[in-house]
């Protein structure tokens, strides 16, 4: 799991708008699995309807107990039928695959009842693998089919974007498609990285692009 950084916890209001950091995940050795909000990331996000995460209701207190067990309720259940295809689908290592820790990161811990996700600072090694989705597609309105699964994407930093400095582009052939979306986005700018490869992996669309997921893989893994 040398490829885990910190997991920070977004939320936004809905589907198409900005997201929010508004806490962080650690894990060590000696301490376990801690978590803790950020004060800048909730101010803003309370200006557009955030409350607090229901089982960490004080904002300013640092949490250390069943932290990890508690937001874990939200994986699915390794006895379903199609627990091999989610394993699949979003490129786990089942050698990790009893570890919440691993799979919230992986999975960004995503379930469709609130506003949350689980996005990780990637560490960028040699064995590097982990599924994301674009951002910046509710502006775009791309049509249906300008994507197709296996697709392989380009991109490029944009290090002079204003609202934010670590902004990656993402392209199909000129065709801007969307962006690396906040945090993932951290391992394209990091230094002596190498460059990574993006491919479309599943598409939802109806009309227009609504969701695109990628896998983004090092060049060598």
């Amino acid at each position: 799991m040398k490829e885990i950084g910190p997991i920070y916890l977004s939320w936004r209001k809905g589907q198409g708008e900005r997201r929010h950091i508004v806490g962080v995940l650690k894990k060590n050795a000696t301490e376990g699995v801690r978590f803790s909000y950020i004060p800048k990331g909730v101010a803003a996000a309370k200006q557009e309807g955030f409350t607090s995460y229901a089982e960490f209701s004080d904002i300013d207190k640092k949490y250390s107990d069943n932290v990890i067990d508690i937001f874990g309720q939200r994986l699915i259940k390794s006895e379903r039928a199609d627990i091999s295809d989610f394993y699949d689908f979003w490129e786990i290592d089942t050698t990790y695959k009893d570890d919440k820790y691993y799979l919230l990161a992986h999975t960004q811990g995503l379930i469709p009842t609130d506003n949350f996700e689980f996005l990780v600072d990637y560490n960028h090694i040699k064995s590097l693998r982990f599924l994301t989705d674009l951002a910046g597609l509710s502006i775009l309105n791309l049509p249906a089919g300008t994507l197709v699964k296996g697709d392989v994407l380009t991109y490029e930093l944009e290090k002079e974007n204003p609202k934010d400095k670590e902004a990656v582009k993402v392209f199909k052939g000129s065709k801007h498609v969307g962006y690396i979306k906040k945090v993932h986005c951290k391992v394209f700018h990091k230094r002596g990285a190498k460059r990574l490869k993006l491919t479309v992996k599943a598409i939802e669309q109806n009309g227009i692009v609504k969701r695109v997921f990628v896998k983004v893989a090092a060049t060598d893994s």
